[in-house]
């Protein structure tokens, strides 16, 4: 079983989120269960987001606490929360931000992504939602879900230009990352 844990503040689309990103992994012929954990119910509030997918359905109803996959969508939450707390020793974090965010210090096989997922939003669809880039930053950096599986999904929950800018923005989020994947890799030989 595959965990994934999003951090955002209410409003932010983690719900949305979590929901494309169990849609594709259903689209993918496995199991997901996508659902949400509020604290208090406002906008801006911190909240959390959970996907559990699975090869045999899900039956696992409780909270995230041993993410193999973080997202966080709103990075000035990881000044008040750990929001890496129990990511595994494997694990992907993708932060929506740029060189300016203050990572957190992580274990030896941890990676962490930063992607500027708000500016490609902002481009792409008008609006500084970054979900979809994410989302394609997400396929990048874990391999789990391919891109097309995702623009299906986008085009099931979207229509109009906001289906066309998310698509985009998931391209360019995940061309971001892979661009990232393959300096680093050059950086290393």
């Amino acid at each position: 079983m595959k965990e994934i844990r999003i951090h955002a503040r209410a409003g932010q689309g983690a719900i949305t989120t979590a929901a494309l990103l169990g849609y594709v992994y259903f689209l993918k012929g496995m199991y997901p269960y996508a659902f949400p954990h509020f604290g208090a119910a406002r906008m801006g509030a911190p909240m959390n987001a959970f996907v559990r997918v699975d090869s045999q359905p899900v039956r696992l109803r409780s909270q995230i606490y041993e993410p193999d996959y973080v997202i966080v969508v709103d990075s000035t939450l990881m000044r008040g929360f750990n929001c890496f707390s129990g990511l595994k020793e494997d694990g992907i974090a993708i932060i929506n931000g740029k060189e300016a965010v203050e990572i957190p210090k992580v274990k030896a096989r941890q990676k962490v992504f930063l992607v500027p997922a708000n500016d490609i939003a902002l481009k792409t669809i008008g609006r500084p939602l970054g979900n979809t880039t994410l989302l394609g930053a997400y396929a990048a950096a874990t391999g789990e879900i391919d891109l097309e599986h995702l623009s299906e999904a986008i085009k099931k929950r979207f229509s109009g230009r906001a289906q066309e800018g998310n698509i985009q923005a998931a391209k360019q989020g995940f061309e971001y990352i892979s661009e990232a994947i393959s300096y680093g890799a050059r950086r290393a030989t």
